[in-house]
């Protein structure tokens, strides 16, 4: 029954933003999706409460490059790239930045955290011309299946699969599967498996910065 109510709900709210839905890929016809999503991702994103939820979920559905099942995208959270995907059962907390990004199955992202397309996203070799002028690097980000990133963090560089992301950590570089990472900038302090399936990595207790629930 519950299952029957959720999909009905699915159908209702998908009729909801269906005008919505048309306006916007009239207008990335005419301008281009990168021009035009953002300021829809972002009237979206103020919906508020579980209504807000579901409308969002569906709009998403239709303009994301994919938004799959049970995924919920919380109160002022933003996409800036239409070719972001969202995998299954994700759940991004309130007031996030998404870039074009790639977030797998059952990831948990807490509130206030940006996850950007690499830190060169501006050139700043020449002197010359200004630097919003120079061309950037925008590599593709990944977050890995059933990683979790706590509060605040900032990620620019693709994190494994079974990670997670210590509250307030930088990452900037890539975080291998199972690995905990925290710190500015996060290192890579302990693996999830067993020592002797990781021997690289330390398996000894190791004082952590407490993660804020999702």
């Amino acid at each position: 029954m519950r299952r029957l109510c959720k999909q009905v709900l699915r159908w209702v709210c998908s009729l909801i933003v269906l005008p919505a839905v048309f306006l916007y890929r009239f207008e990335a016809a005419l301008l281009g999706a990168d021009r035009v999503f953002p300021g829809w991702s972002q009237l979206f994103s103020l919906l508020p409460g579980l209504t807000g939820v579901h409308l969002r979920h569906a709009f998403l559905r239709h303009s994301l490059r994919n938004c799959g099942d049970d995924a919920c995208v919380s109160f002022g959270t933003v996409f800036s790239h239409s070719g972001a995907s969202v995998g299954r059962s994700v759940y991004v907390g309130n007031y996030c930045s998404i870039g074009d990004v790639t977030l797998e199955d059952d990831v948990l992202i807490a509130s206030h955290v940006s996850i950007m397309n690499g830190c060169r996203q501006h050139g700043t070799d020449r002197l010359d011309i200004p630097m919003r002028e120079q061309p950037g690097e925008y590599p593709s980000i990944t977050i890995g299946r059933d990683t979790w990133i706590g509060e605040r963090a900032t990620v620019a560089a693709s994190v494994g699969r079974h990670c997670i992301i210590g509250a307030g950590s930088l990452v900037l570089s890539p975080v291998p599967d199972y690995g905990i990472a925290v710190g500015v900038p996060a290192r890579v302090i302990r693996s999830r498996r067993p020592a002797a399936t990781d021997p690289g990595l330390s398996d000894s207790p190791i004082a952590m910065p407490e993660l804020i629930e999702c």
